[in-house]
C-alpha cells in the first residue's frame, strides 16, 4: 500500500516530491476510481482548460487566482507524467531532465561563453539551435510540426513566422493592407456567384490576411479579438440597459432604431 508522507499540513508546505506522491496514491489500486482511469486524452480537454484559466488570471492581474491556477497546471504536467509512468514511456524526472538539458543547450551565451545579447538576437540563436536539433528539416516540415490544436490565429501567426525566417514574406505594412483589399474582393466575388464552398476558403484567405496585418503591426491577434467581443459585449449591455429603462425589451425594438442607440453609446 502507498502510504502519504503528510496529509495534513502543520504549518509546513507541501514539498514536489509530495506533490508526486499524491497522484501516485491516487492512481494506485488503492487510490480514486476516477483517478485510476484517466488516460492522456481524456485529460486533454482540462488540460487545455487550465492553461486558459492561467491566461485569465495573468489578464485580470489576479494573483491570488494566478497562484491557484499555476498550481492547477502543475497538476496536469505531473498527472500526465504519472500516466506515462505507469504505461512505462517515462517519468516525471525524465520531463525534468529533458527541459533542463534543452534550456542549457539553447543558452549559451548564459551557460558556455558568457555575450551580451538583445532579446531579438537571443531569439534568432534559439531558432537556429532547435533548426539543428530537429536534424535541419525543412521549412515546411517546420510548418507542419505547428500543432493544429493551437487556437487558429496563433497557429496562422507562427506559421507566417515561420515562412518569414525562410524568406518568404511582404516587405511592408502597405503590401499586406493591398493583400487583404484582394482577398475582400475574392470573398465578395464568391458570394456573389454563391459558390458555398469557395466562400468558406475566400473567408479563411481572408483571415489570414488579416493576422498578417496584426504580425506587422507587433499585435496579439488573441488580445486584439478578445478586446474587440468584449467591447461589443459592453456596448451591447449599454443597448439593452437604454432599451430596458423604456419598459420594453430587445425584440420590441426595431434594427434601425438599435442601430441608432449603437451609434449613441459610440459617441460616448
Amino acid at each position: 500500500m502507498i502510504v502519504v508522507t503528510k496529509i495534513n499540513k502543520n504549518n509546513k508546505n507541501y514539498s514536489f516530491e509530495e506533490l508526486k506522491n499524491i497522484i501516485r496514491v491516487l492512481r494506485s489500486e488503492e487510490g480514486c476510481p476516477w483517478d485510476k482511469v484517466q488516460t492522456h486524452e481524456s485529460l486533454r480537454g482540462g488540460t487545455l482548460e487550465e492553461v486558459y484559466e492561467v491566461l485569465e488570471a495573468i489578464d485580470n492581474n489576479d494573483m491570488e487566482n494566478l497562484q491557484e491556477e499555476l498550481g492547477d497546471m502543475l497538476l496536469h504536467v505531473v498527472f500526465h507524467s504519472q500516466i506515462a509512468t505507469d504505461n512505462e514511456n517515462f517519468t516525471i524526472d525524465d520531463v525534468i531532465d529533458g527541459i533542463c538539458e534543452k534550456l542549457i543547450r539553447r543558452h549559451p551565451h548564459v551557460f558556455k561563453e558568457k555575450q551580451d545579447k538583445s532579446p531579438e538576437e537571443v531569439t534568432v540563436k534559439w531558432n537556429e539551435i532547435k533548426k539543428v536539433e530537429k536534424n535541419n528539416i525543412s521549412y515546411t516540415e517546420d510548418m507542419r510540426k505547428v500543432p493544429k490544436a493551437l487556437p487558429a490565429l496563433m497557429r496562422a501567426v507562427k506559421v507566417q513566422k515561420k515562412a518569414r525566417d525562410a524568406g518568404f514574406d511582404f516587405t511592408d505594412t502597405s503590401q499586406v493592407i493591398a493583400k487583404v483589399h484582394e482577398e475582400l474582393e475574392e470573398l465578395e466575388e464568391a458570394m456573389r456567384i454563391g459558390d458555398n464552398c469557395n466562400i468558406m476558403e475566400e473567408y479563411g484567405d481572408l483571415l489570414f490576411s488579416m493576422v498578417n496585418i496584426s504580425r506587422f503591426l507587433k499585435l496579439n491577434t488573441e488580445f486584439s479579438l478578445t478586446n474587440a467581443t468584449e467591447k461589443f459585449i459592453n456596448r451591447f449591455e449599454g443597448i439593452e440597459n437604454l432599451v430596458m429603462q423604456k419598459g420594453l425589451s430587445m425584440n420590441d425594438i426595431t434594427m434601425t432604431e438599435l442601430d441608432k442607440l449603437w451609434e449613441q453609446l459610440k459617441e460616448h
